[in-house]
């Protein structure tokens, strides 16, 4: 199967577009990946998807391995994220971590031509990074008053 370049053009465009969107409000929080990060992770998660695409009619072509290599591959990169301060008892960057490999998941999506599922992932990964990163300020207020 050979590949339209404007149908390639499209998908990483828009893996692209929607990692930016994931990591700009990383970025504005001032957490380690933002942009750029999410937006190259996006694409080239999408990049893979759509070169395995031009393999599947291969007998010897398993859809599923690339998108486990992808996931493989984007936790090692997560796991880079996570820092363990020395003689602290917090572990942080789990949930930048988590923001990526998400960004990843959109990047499968957009490869596979879901838009749709695309879309509903972005809002998603957004709503939980700004609400329930807004509600756990609030908690962690409000337990530090009650300790003095």
């Amino acid at each position: 199967m050979e590949l339209d370049i404007w149908e390639f053009i499209l998908k990483i465009g828009i893996a692209a577009i929607s990692g930016a969107f994931m990591g700009l409000e990383r970025q504005y929080k001032g957490k380690p990946a933002g942009l750029k990060t999410y937006s190259l992770v996006a694409l080239g998660a999408a990049t893979f998807i759509t070169i395995s695409l031009m393999f599947q009619e291969s007998d010897s072509t398993d859809m599923t391995r690339i998108v486990g290599q992808i996931v493989v591959g984007v936790g090692f990169l997560g796991a880079g994220v996570i820092l363990h301060e020395k003689n602290e008892t917090a572990v942080t960057g789990l949930a930048t971590s988590a923001a990526i490999w998400c960004s990843a998941a959109a990047g499968c999506l957009a490869g596979f031509g879901l838009y749709l599922h695309l879309i509903a992932l972005t809002l998603f990964v957004i709503f939980i990074n700004l609400i329930f990163g807004f509600l756990n300020g609030k908690l962690r207020e409000n337990s530090n008053d009650d300790n003095y």
